[in-house]
């Protein structure tokens, strides 16, 4: 009896210990995101050789461009319309709800909320001018992409309420919808090359702290996240 009552508390001094490194990662990666988003735009912003590759990556981007492509790039960039992009919502918030997992289903909506809210507010609070690409000259309020922090927001949002098994197939479906609309964006030329980095970050940085709220909240050694 004494043995038993000696080594009772292990479980629950386990379950704290892979609690804290559970959160310990995503933290991590939401101030990598973070540090990250504010290096891009000071790059961008306040370094002239950046700025004039980020017009050279640009301008290389838009010579692929042609009729057959812009009518499909226009169709896949519809998908996020803000209707569009609620319906969408939709869909990974009813998964979440349907494999019970209420606290998914919060987080996601609350990141798709506030990802794509966070872009539109940084865009006239950091607007600065662009140097043209050719013909083509981006507007000052274009960084970060809503586009682009859509599209992450949607695929970071699907990977995390999305079932342990199908997981890998949301991955590389999701990866190849990103990096479409990052292409499409650019040969487009709706945005400079950092503004689709930087719509990428604001999602990264969102979904991390959801990961990390989740798992704080729920400390167990499989992980909110991981079932």
């Amino acid at each position: 009896m004494a043995q038993d009552a000696f080594t009772a508390p292990a479980p629950q001094a386990m379950r704290r210990r892979a609690g804290t490194a559970g959160i310990t990662a995503p933290l991590l990666a939401a101030f990598a995101c973070a540090v990250s988003l504010a290096l891009v735009w000071v790059i961008a912003e306040l370094l002239p050789a950046a700025r004039v590759r980020d017009a050279a990556v640009l301008g290389d981007f838009i010579r692929l461009n042609t009729p057959s492509f812009e009518s499909a790039g226009m169709f896949l960039l519809h998908l996020l319309e803000p209707r569009v992009f609620i319906l969408w919502a939709a869909v990974i918030v009813s998964v979440a709800l349907a494999r019970r997992r209420p606290d998914l289903a919060i987080a996601a909506a609350v990141v798709m909320g506030l990802a794509p809210l966070t872009s539109e507010t940084l865009k006239p609070l950091l607007a600065h001018p662009h140097l043209s690409a050719g013909p083509v000259l981006i507007g000052p309020a274009s960084w970060p992409s809503g586009h682009s922090t859509a599209a992450m927001t949607l695929v970071l949002c699907a990977i995390l309420v999305s079932p342990a098994r199908l997981r890998p197939v949301v991955v590389l479906v999701g990866g190849i919808f990103a990096v479409a609309v990052a292409v499409t964006l650019l040969v487009l030329a709706w945005h400079m090359p950092s503004d689709v980095v930087g719509g990428f970050l604001v999602a990264g940085l969102w979904v991390s702290l959801a990961v990390a709220v989740l798992r704080a909240v729920d400390w167990h050694p499989r992980g909110s996240v991981n079932t």
